[in-house]
């Protein structure tokens, strides 16, 4: 299968881009293939080049004030990763690790803008794109530090199936392969206590677990839990 017939997930940038935009874009750059914990960009960093994922899945993380490693968000195929520096030129903001092999098309600097400039529509996107993902750190941020941990877990939930969730009849499959311990990291909670959380939701029939798999079985009851 060719980069352009590749099918992203729902809620991913570029599955939300017109077919022509999006064929496009996947002639951009170089092709790669990374190995799993392969750091593509450094916390901090001057380069500036982007990253548009194929398949795979990508970690990013950023140190915390007391030093400590923290789980931002994840990424997987048709996402873009690493636009923000390639947009405005400062030093990164955060590490982008792989978890597991990744493909990938690496895009200058110079090019990315050279065709942001040259497809309005797409640059469009990009900003709406980086607009979601602050709209995404500043709500977990707020979360973190003012509701209960069922709640944080339930609103990661609802926000990744969003964005990821794969259609399952009446289920949604959350799309994104994840240990507890990065969901609990995604959470911003210690592992037994996002377990104990993860645990009540199954007793509920809200959700239903797996190895690095988890199914929502009630959208309905999972928003409400999110809502608080």
């Amino acid at each position: 299968m060719s980069d352009r017939t590749l099918r992203f997930p729902t809620g991913s940038f570029l599955a939300g881009l017109p077919p022509k935009a999006c064929s496009a874009l996947l002639a951009l750059g170089t092709l790669k293939e990374y190995d799993p914990d392969t750091v593509l960009l450094h916390e901090g960093d001057s380069s500036t080049h982007a990253f548009l994922l194929l398949n795979g899945c990508v970690k990013i993380t950023g140190t915390t004030p007391d030093g400590q490693l923290a789980l931002l968000a994840i990424r997987v195929g048709g996402d873009l990763v690493g636009e923000l520096a390639a947009m405005d030129g400062q030093p990164r903001i955060a590490t982008a690790t792989t978890a597991g092999r990744v493909r990938a098309r690496i895009v200058a600097q110079a090019e990315f803008r050279r065709f942001l400039t040259e497809t309005p529509e797409v640059a469009l996107a990009a900003s709406s794109n980086v607009a979601v993902k602050l709209r995404w750190a500043t709500r977990r941020r707020i979360d973190f530090g003012s509701r209960e941990v069922r709640v944080r877990l339930a609103r990661v939930l609802v926000e990744l199936s969003a964005s990821y969730g794969v259609p399952a009849g009446p289920d949604v499959e959350l799309g994104v392969s994840l240990s507890q311990p990065e969901l609990a990291a995604l959470v911003g909670a210690a592992e037994p206590t996002v377990h104990r959380a993860l645990a009540l939701l199954r007793r509920e029939d809200i959700v239903e677990t797996g190895y690095r798999s988890l199914r929502i079985r009630d959208r309905l009851r999972l928003a409400a839990v999110a809502e608080g």
